[in-house]
């Protein structure tokens, strides 16, 4: 018989085994959403469109994770978490491979096609790997475990544009909108077209390493977790529609999937609209600027590993990064846009290419929302039991936070100015203020409180 040290060992490398097969997991996730980043100023000159239009990119793919939330909950509750994961990757691969007649012909509308189809599989994808890295550990060190698989999503993020931009963005200033208007229409477009055709090879071998992926976690020996389950109740064989009824009685999950849908729509505004407004103010590296967000947003989690729930609690740390966000957002929208002084500051010793005050605010939000999606998934979540595999699927559905938010952006951009628009993201911050500060306590609708909050 096993003595309880053992056990409890066996137990935490069982831990360490799962968190590493799902890091694996997160990492694609980043890589493929923060590829956005590159890919909105990309095809905004490969299709010659406005900010509006170009950020259709993220309406695509986000707008995807509310479609089909839902439908990947009930796909979970048949397949459970592995296979679920595993068939997010072969959707994924598909998504992947639409890239190719898109780039072939140019064509805006199936680019958003492959995106939509991209991003269906990332959402069977998120609905199971996050409660799944929520369950299998204490649910107090929860936001620390997903701030560990925070660092291999939001590392991604930072490979990615430099990748992208070696791979497509050589000789960039030849495509400038300066530059193709002194062309005729038939030189223009197959300049174009020609632009469009370097998307062909990298999307074909991310839809290869896909599908390896998918073999590679479907004979691993990553452990399913079955459903939650109340006492005195059986374990979800329920109608979905009864389920879905059943979450919206917690205040705490349906204000806390609000607080989702805010940060999610901030969090794409500063990742992926940075380099549309660095390409504005004519800074040199803007193909790369997402980097600078998406680096910010690692030091953010390196805090959060470190610091929760040690030394921060999970509430604590979603009040300070609203107030960091209100304050950054300031930054951004009275920030210079000439001088150089915060990032010469800050990162100027390192050899980092320098870029304007207004610039290096909106990367530093990056830092401010780094804390936001790992500390509201365990408070939402908490106390939902047998309703944890819908309640994801609702916070899931917050996603789309980041495909309405930036259009809004991007209409405000093209009528006044891009700098005049991010004052949009206060309200956001507000209310992930509010949620930090006491909607998450609120167990009935009516204002009743959880006492231990």
């Amino acid at each position: 018989m096993e003595r309880p040290d053992q056990l409890r060992m066996d137990a935490k490398r069982n831990v360490v085994v799962a968190m590493l097969f799902v890091g694996l997991l997160f990492f694609i996730l980043g890589f493929v959403t923060w590829l956005n980043g590159s890919l909105v100023p990309f095809l905004k000159i490969v299709c010659g469109l406005n900010n509006f239009q170009a950020l259709w990119v993220t309406f695509a793919f986000y707008i995807a994770y509310t479609v089909m939330a839902l439908p990947s909950a009930a796909v979970l509750r048949r397949t459970g978490y592995k296979k679920g994961m595993t068939l997010g990757l072969g959707v994924m691969g598909a998504g992947a491979l639409l890239f190719i007649p898109a780039a072939q012909s140019a064509r805006y509308e199936l680019f958003l096609v492959a995106l939509f189809t991209l991003a269906s599989g990332m959402t069977l994808m998120q609905t199971a790997i996050n409660p799944y890295i929520v369950c299998i550990g204490p649910r107090e060190s929860a936001a620390m475990r997903i701030s560990i698989m925070g660092l291999f999503n939001k590392g991604a993020g930072v490979v990615v544009p430099l990748v992208f931009a070696s791979l497509m963005l050589a000789d960039i200033d030849s495509f400038s909108h300066t530059a193709l208007e002194a062309l005729d229409p038939a030189a223009r477009d197959a300049m174009r077209a020609g632009l469009s055709q370097r998307l062909v090879f990298p999307y074909a071998c991310m839809a290869g390493l896909l599908f390896a992926i998918m073999a590679f976690i479907h004979f691993s020996s990553l452990r399913d977790i079955p459903p939650e389950t109340d006492a005195g109740t059986v374990a979800d064989g329920k109608h979905p529609a009864a389920v879905r009824s059943g979450v919206l009685q917690f205040p705490q999950l349906v204000l806390g999937s609000l607080a989702l849908f805010a940060y999610v729509g901030v969090e794409v505004i500063a990742g992926d609209t940075i380099g549309l407004y660095g390409h504005e103010l004519a800074v040199a590296n803007f193909g790369v600027l997402t980097s600078y967000t998406m680096m910010c947003m690692v030091i953010g989690y390196l805090i959060g590993v470190v610091a929760i729930p040690r030394y921060l609690s999970q509430q604590r740390a979603l009040l300070l990064s609203a107030v960091a966000g209100i304050l950054l957002t300031i930054g951004v929208a009275l920030g210079s846009s000439v001088d150089q002084d915060v990032s010469r500051l800050l990162v100027g010793w390192l050899g980092v290419p320098l870029v304007p005050d207004s610039v290096m605010y909106l990367a530093l939000l990056g830092l401010a929302n780094a804390m936001v999606w790992p500390a509201i998934w365990p408070l939402a979540l908490q106390g939902l039991g047998r309703h944890t595999a819908s309640g994801s699927a609702i916070l899931v559905m917050a996603i789309s936070g980041g495909a309405l938010l930036p259009l809004v952006y991007g209409h405000l951009a093209d009528l006044g100015g891009s700098r005049s628009a991010y004052w949009m993201m206060l309200p956001c911050y507000a209310l992930i203020l509010w949620y930090a500060a006491h909607g998450h306590t609120l167990r009935r609708w009516g204002g009743a409180r959880d006492g231990g909050a």
